[in-house]
């Protein structure tokens, strides 16, 4: 069976992504990790299949590039919604079903991609380190020269430990500048390898370095696929509503896979 797909990046976080509103494709585990892979196949982060429920504009299945369905990815969220637009779905303000529920975006005249990702009321803090859930389960912990850290093994070890183990965790790296910007380095589960960018990642990241008083804040975050910013009202000490991943989204190319 011949399949068309199409590649799309946010900040380097890559995803192949196949028009499913017929809901003609079924995908198995073997054949997902192969268009994944970045030697045998496409190459990516991660599949999304866009679909249709009533009530909302599309649906969005999102796997892993270990061929297993996860969590929701808000930059794959990010991608899909500019997909969308380029299949001819346009509107000032998209709504889409997700695993974790109901998601809206817009995009903005500068090709700004903005998700409005789910409320989050709690952050689990350990010593100086914090874990949440933005969507997907994320560890962060604070680090000096971040550029230099070995990521790879410090965000495995952490993924493997006892606790995260048998679910696994994404783990975020995060470093503060004097202008309370952030720079996110992220080791991604279901990738099991640093990824250029994670959209749950730099989010969940902004809301444990919330400094600022109760309201609206907005923080700019560098990672090594590009910039992102997050927005949020902060409306208790762990608490946030109204939070929005904001960032480019942009088409790579088309083709056609035999599997």
């Amino acid at each position: 069976m011949n399949i068309t797909f199409h590649k799309y990046q946010g900040t380097g976080n890559d995803f192949v992504i196949i028009d499913n509103r017929t809901n003609e494709i079924n995908l198995t585990t073997a054949q997902i990790r192969k268009m994944c892979d970045r030697r045998f196949g496409i190459g990516a982060d991660g599949l999304m299949l866009l679909g249709t429920q009533a009530g909302y504009d599309f649906t969005m299945t999102y796997y892993n590039a270990d061929g297993n369905e996860s969590t929701m990815c808000g930059n794959g969220g990010r991608c899909l919604v500019r997909f969308a637009y380029h299949q001819g779905l346009r509107r000032n303000t998209y709504s889409f079903l997700a695993i974790d529920g109901k998601h809206e975006a817009t995009i903005d005249d500068n090709g700004w991609v903005n998700l409005k990702m789910q409320d989050v009321y709690g952050i689990k803090r350990i010593y100086t380190d914090s874990v949440l859930n933005t969507g997907s389960p994320h560890y962060i912990k604070p680090v000096t020269d971040l550029r230099r850290y070995d990521v790879l093994k410090e965000g495995k070890s952490i993924r493997n430990s006892n606790g995260y183990k048998e679910h696994g965790i994404n783990v975020n790296f995060v470093e503060e500048d004097d202008d309370d910007n952030l720079f996110v380095r992220t080791y991604e589960r279901g990738v099991e390898n640093e990824t250029l960018s994670c959209g749950t990642g730099v989010t969940a990241a902004a809301l444990v370095y919330a400094h600022n008083e109760m309201g609206f804040n907005r923080i700019e975050i560098t990672t090594l696929g590009g910039k992102l910013a997050v927005e949020f009202d902060k409306t208790g000490e762990d608490s946030f509503e109204n939070i929005w991943l904001c960032g480019p989204a942009e088409f790579v190319f088309k083709g056609m896979m035999e599997i």
